[in-house]
């Protein structure tokens, strides 16, 4: 008898996550249908990140410790706040920035990929380094040498997939759930 309240807990609380995983998958599509609404929604996302990384760094600065502290922060601060007011204005160009960030960060992140495959190649699993270091370089590649006409698709395909196999992950594993649940019945 005492199961049964957290039997019923764990039902509720994958019918919530069931729930959330859908809403990601269907986020996801969205994505992938809608890449330049996507990306220019991304990138007014971040603006407001970064607004909101500005303020932080205002309201804080009294408390940073010395007056280097506090000069330090407040530029930071209003470095950052005016970078995200400019990307909220003008969030296609802070797309095509972004897009061209990400392309060089892939194509750097995919040469240490292969430098730290080659140093490990002896070690069990060292293949996926490889693997991850040519999936990495090509779509770098792929964002460098289509930029600036990859940033209508880039971020939103990469937001989109990642999206798309979060939520069908968090479906799989909270259906097995459930169906353990199910089954104890």
């Amino acid at each position: 008898m005492s199961a049964d309240p957290v039997r019923n807990a764990l039902k509720r609380g994958t019918t919530l996550g069931i729930i959330w995983a859908v809403i990601l998958v269907l986020c996801g599509i969205a994505a992938l249908a809608l890449p330049v609404v996507a990306g220019i929604s991304a990138a007014i996302f971040l603006a407001i990140l970064i607004l909101i990384s500005g303020v932080i760094h205002l309201t804080t600065a009294p408390v940073a410790g010395g007056f280097g502290g506090y000069l330090w922060r407040t530029l930071v601060g209003i470095v950052y706040i005016v970078g995200g007011i400019w990307i909220f204005m003008h969030p296609v160009l802070g797309l095509v920035s972004f897009t061209l960030v990400l392309g060089w960060m892939f194509l750097f992140e995919g040469i240490l990929y292969l430098l730290s495959y080659f140093q490990a190649r002896r070690t069990g699993g060292a293949g996926w380094l490889l693997v991850d270091g040519i999936v990495t370089l090509v779509l770098a590649l792929l964002i460098l040498v289509h930029w600036p006409s990859s940033s209508a698709w880039a971020i939103a395909t990469i937001v989109g997939v990642n999206l798309l196999i979060s939520g069908f992950t968090r479906l799989m594993a909270l259906s097995a759930v459930r169906a353990a649940l199910n089954a104890t019945d």
